[in-house]
């Protein structure tokens, strides 16, 4: 599960990068790769992208550090 986990959030990341490439430069780096952003392969890469999406939202409740500031700590931030 770890390893599947690590490899989610790599595919975020790479979703994020491609979603700040199209927001600067309205260039689709999965469209470009797959030769064009309707293809089947375009629409695999983006599927998996989503799901992976999905699977790190699980690893949302590890981050209780990053959440959670010094200051929140007593205020029932972090239970």
């Amino acid at each position: 599960m770890k390893c599947l986990s690590v490899f989610a959030l790599v595919l975020v990341v790479l979703g994020a990068i491609n979603w700040g490439l199209w927001g600067f430069f309205q260039f689709d780096l999965v469209a470009w790769l797959c030769k064009g952003n309707t293809t089947g392969m375009a629409r695999v890469v983006y599927g998996i992208i989503g799901l992976a999406g999905l699977w790190s939202l699980k690893l949302m409740g590890r981050c209780r550090h990053l959440c959670c500031s010094s200051e929140g700590k007593g205020k029932g931030c972090c239970k």
